[in-house]
């Protein structure tokens, strides 16, 4: 299957829980009692571990803390913006609208997580009002690529859980699912960065693929069509999975699992340095950086099966 590239203007550019609410493990999650689950896994911690397998160990046997980025809050905000955008009646859903809705995202994270207010204190700090700013041009720019006027999601924010026969458990949340009259489905994500450069669109549509196989493996249906929206460049990437991919992707989960529960249990997380260690918040604890990791939880296996709360970031 082929990739299909658009954007705006015709040229090609080359980006725990949500909001403060309870982790979907602990509010929706199946049941399995009576099954000897491998482990869970999202396609956040997949991602982590294949770009580096340390910064996974980090993230999810460590549990070390990571401060709060503007980036990382622009996409919190700017995706709550396009959830309740589907709320207003089809014609009130104007740019203008939307645009507003971003102060009362803004205020509505402030008031679960008050601490996201100190990346902007006085003085040579971002100043809150150009970010705001920013969250509306991200908001304003998706009308660009898509018309919310004639769209009426099926799901939004949607939990996904799939149990393999491999036992081992899908978890992660879908930004957007769309329902064709023929019962067709595309599943839509949304990202607040620029679009990856040509001929390397495999890492982000991977979570598609993830997504994909999460609700063929519990609706028996394959998704038409898998759509991630980028909002930094004004960008679609569209691709349309069959079977076969996603029972690729089926392995390659597996693969990565098996690789995890190796690193476990020899101890032996490997860093990996890449573009991405420029932004990594644990460059001091990296041998690949000069630092020293802490030592391992006494109980690893233990935190490794408490992958059962993780899930996908925005």
């Amino acid at each position: 299957m082929s990739v299909h590239r658009s954007t705006l203007g015709g040229v090609t550019s080359d980006q725990q829980t949500r909001g403060g609410r309870p982790s979907p493990a602990e509010r929706v999650s199946t049941r399995v009692d009576g099954v000897d689950v491998l482990g869970a896994l999202s396609p956040s911690r997949a991602a982590d571990f294949l770009s580096c397998p340390l910064l996974y160990r980090f993230r999810t046997v460590d549990r070390l803390p990571e401060p709060p980025s503007v980036d990382a809050l622009r996409g919190t905000v700017v995706h709550q913006v396009l959830e309740d955008v589907f709320d207003l009646p089809a014609a009130e859903r104007t740019p203008e609208r939307a645009e507003a809705l971003v102060q009362t995202a803004w205020q509505r994270l402030l008031d679960q997580e008050p601490e996201a207010g100190l990346l902007f204190p006085d003085g040579d700090a971002p100043d809150v009002l150009e970010w705001l700013l920013s969250c509306r041009r991200s908001v304003r720019r998706w009308f660009d690529l898509e018309d919310p006027t004639r769209l009426e999601p099926a799901e939004r924010e949607l939990y996904v859980e799939a149990l393999l026969d491999s036992k081992l458990l899908l978890r992660g949340y879908v930004d957007r699912v769309d329902q064709a009259p023929d019962g067709a489905l595309r599943v839509v994500d949304y990202k607040s960065g620029k679009g990856p450069r040509e001929g390397f669109e495999g890492k982000p549509l991977f979570q598609l693929r993830f997504y994909a196989l999460a609700i063929w493996r519990t609706r028996g249906v394959v998704p038409r069509l898998l759509q991630l929206v980028y909002l930094g460049s004004g960008e679609l990437i569209t691709y349309e999975p069959d079977e076969a991919d996603l029972l690729a992707t089926e392995r390659k989960v597996e693969a990565i699992w098996r690789a995890i529960r190796l690193a476990e249990q020899t101890g032996d997380w490997q860093p990996q340095r890449g573009p991405l260690c420029a932004w990594c918040a644990h460059q001091a604890l990296c041998p690949a950086w000069g630092g020293t990791p802490p030592p391992l939880p006494e109980r690893v296996e233990t935190v490794v099966s408490d992958l059962a709360v993780d899930v996908a970031a925005p």
